[in-house]
């Protein structure tokens, strides 16, 4: 029997990925890619009698597959806090899913696993951008400002390093960075130790200094909109840049485009707590949309739509016209 984990490349994916490895040791064989490379289980080459955990990545977009593993006799055990749609009504499938905007997916494993490795919880919610519930956990736990600063700097370097078009976008691939925090059952010990870490940290400083220099390209009351250049250092910094420029501009929603190698652009939305209209039922109206209640994003928006979307973001989020989804 072969066990699977297909996991969201970010810090959300990669921290619950590391809780349930901490607490079922064993082998295992890792399925992952950059940020939004989410349709991982039909990458799951599993068979009759095999397991499959998959976490952080969104059930709706991934329902086929599952239900081909599930059919060819796989049992699946599936954690994640995006929208879901439908859950099958299957024996096999053991799911855990919340799309409650004040949950992330190591949270929904930290509950599981009844708080065994609340430390890697509590970097991964800080790295989903959930700072208050991160700092309350913090808090909790018994750390002092200096440790939570650390956690949440973890949480973020680790989850800005998913960002990217294709893996030599990243500076360290996830199936490699989940390797690399494996023997860590602390992660202020990560911090300290890890020359990898190192590396996340100096990178991000990096990016972020010449990300410091953008202005938005298009501006109304309540919506703000950013074209990236076509660099690395911006494909990756483009969803720290979306949380960064939301919590800089908390009456505002935010959208940030990032051109693609291939055409078109990807875009990473986030929207203030007050919006009647959520990000990711915005982003559902296109293809390749999707997300959560607050922090959504498209994988493929085509330059002949930029217009279109350009007016449909502002009209959508403009101050006094908050239009119901």
């Amino acid at each position: 029997m072969t066990h699977y984990y297909a996991f969201n490349g970010d810090a959300d994916g990669l921290f619950a990925l590391q809780q349930l490895r901490l607490a079922e040791p064993g082998s295992a064989l890792l399925v992952s890619g950059v940020k939004r490379d989410i349709s991982l289980l039909e990458r799951v080459p599993a068979q009759t009698g095999d397991t499959c955990t998959a976490l952080d990545i969104s059930l709706d977009v991934n329902r086929a597959p599952l239900l081909a593993l599930l059919a060819n006799g796989v049992r699946v055990r599936y954690f994640d806090h995006h929208y879901a749609g439908p859950i099958p009504e299957q024996g096999r499938l053991e799911a855990y899913l919340d799309a409650d905007p004040e949950l992330c997916t190591s949270l929904l494993v930290d509950r599981y696993l009844e708080g065994r490795s609340r430390l890697w919880a509590i970097a991964g919610a800080f790295g989903d951008s959930l700072t208050c519930q991160g700092e309350r956990l913090a808090q909790a736990a018994g750390l002092d400002a200096d440790e939570a600063r650390r956690l949440r700097e973890l949480g973020i370097c680790v989850n800005y390093n998913a960002y990217g078009e294709h893996l030599m976008d990243l500076r360290v691939a996830p199936v490699a960075l989940a390797q690399e925090l494996l023997p860590y059952a602390d992660p202020r010990d990560f911090v300290r130790a890890s020359p990898t870490y190192r590396v996340l940290f100096d990178g991000y400083r990096e990016d972020m200094a010449q990300a410091a220099r953008l202005e938005p390209l298009h501006r109304v009351p309540g919506a703000l909109l950013f074209v990236l250049p076509a660099q690395p250092w911006a494909r990756r910094a483009s969803g720290t840049l979306a949380n960064d420029f939301a919590n800089a501009n908390p009456e505002n929603a935010i959208a940030i485009l990032t051109p693609r190698s291939r055409g078109g652009f990807v875009v990473s939305v986030r929207v203030p707590a007050q919006c009647e209209l959520a990000a990711d039922a915005f982003c559902r109206r296109y293809k390749t949309g999707g997300g959560r209640r607050s922090a959504a994003g498209i994988n493929e928006l085509p330059e002949v739509e930029i217009e279109s979307f350009t007016r449909e973001f502002q009209a959508q989020f403009r101050t006094g016209f908050v239009a119901k989804g």
